[in-house]
C-alpha cells in the first residue's frame, strides 16, 4: 500500500500509520489476524484533508480474506464503513481498486508491488 508507515503491522494488535503525504494520513490497528486466510484493521483515527469530513474513515475496518478458488488464490477485499454517501467514497473506491487490481496483484504475482515510495 505504502512504504510510509510508522508502527508495526505483524501481528493481532498492532497499530500502525500510514501516511500519503499531506493529503491522507490514517492509524490502524489489526483487530483480526489468521495467517495466509484474513486480515482485518480498525481505522483507529483518520485524516483526508480531500474532503470536509476529514474523520470518516474513522471506526470503518479494513479486510482482507484470502481462499482458494479454483486452484488459485483469490482474495476478498472490503472497506466496512465506506458507504457511497461519503464523500470520498469515489475517490477512495477508485485507489483501492488499482492498489488491489496493480501493485498488490504484481507484488503477489511477480514480487514487484508499487507502493506509495518513502518520502
Amino acid at each position: 500500500w505504502t512504504e510510509n508507515l510508522e508502527g508495526s503491522s505483524k501481528k493481532l494488535n498492532d497499530e500502525f500509520t500510514v501516511r500519503f503525504d499531506d493529503i491522507h494520513v490514517s492509524t490502524q490497528k489489526i483487530v483480526e489476524f489468521s495467517p495466509y486466510k484474513r486480515v482485518a484493521w480498525l481505522v483507529t483515527e483518520s485524516r483526508l484533508n480531500f474532503i470536509e469530513d476529514k474523520q470518516e474513515w474513522t471506526d470503518t475496518k479494513i479486510i482482507f480474506e484470502v481462499s482458494e478458488k479454483n486452484d488459485k488464490a483469490q482474495i476478498l477485499f472490503t472497506h466496512e464503513g465506506l458507504r457511497p454517501d461519503h464523500q470520498c467514497f469515489d475517490a477512495c473506491s477508485n485507489a483501492w481498486t488499482q492498489y488491489l487490481r496493480q501493485s498488490l496483484k504484481n507484488f503477489i504475482t511477480k514480487d514487484e508491488g508499487r507502493p506509495s515510495p518513502k518520502k
